[in-house]
């Protein structure tokens, strides 16, 4: 039977200061060097475009930043990560903070959109969006408004057999409600899943 590893990483530290540090992963030792390469540069990417949306054009009023990484999946050559960062701004009511994630299939070495994860042509928005509305009214969520669809690119990680579909502060929710985070099972969407991709491998019981 054919066996893979989880992805080895290591911890980059960026600091500034005292206040300011952001950690994000390097990927190590890859055969596929070309495609280590790639997605060490696309995690860097991802971590300077948080760090611009957070700083803006007010880099002087910046007290405190804090980034930091969560590996939501590393197993059957899919690697899932969740990257936070944290910004708080001089005289500001409170901080901020931005949640984005990024999915790779080593195997079909690619980075994947959440329309990639399923079959072309299915209508995966609706799909997911009549689940999230089900939670929504289960889990007795408050909106700021009437909530009716995601978005065909919305924000995404894969944790195992769980597709999970979240929005930023703000973006559906009250500030206080924190990060709207909607856990859906990969069972849940099998006739829709792309089968090569990564929910594909999640959802194969063995």
């Amino acid at each position: 039977m054919a066996i893979s590893l989880p992805v080895s990483m290591e911890t980059v530290e960026i600091r500034s200061g005292r206040n300011k540090k952001v950690f994000y992963p390097k990927v190590i030792g890859l055969e596929d060097q070309a495609f280590q390469a790639f997605m060490n540069q696309t995690i860097v990417d991802l971590n300077e475009q948080l760090i611009n949306q957070q700083v803006g054009e007010m880099p002087t009023t910046v007290e405190e930043i804090l980034g930091y990484y969560e590996e939501k999946n590393n197993q059957r050559q899919v690697l899932s990560l969740a990257f936070n960062n944290y910004t708080y701004h001089q005289h500001a009511a409170h901080g901020m903070t931005y949640i984005k994630s990024l999915t790779f299939d080593l195997q079909n070495r690619k980075l994947y959109d959440l329309k990639e994860l399923f079959k072309p042509g299915s209508d995966y928005v609706q799909r997911l969006s009549n689940i999230i509305k089900a939670q929504i009214k289960e889990r007795n969520i408050q909106l700021l408004d009437e909530f009716t669809t995601i978005q065909p690119n919305q924000d995404f990680y894969i944790a195992d057999k769980t597709l999970v579909i979240y929005f930023q502060l703000y973006e559906i929710t009250p500030y206080v409600f924190g990060f709207p985070m909607f856990p859906i099972s990969v069972y849940d969407l099998q006739d829709i899943i792309e089968e090569n991709g990564p929910l594909g491998k999640m959802a194969v019981n063995d």
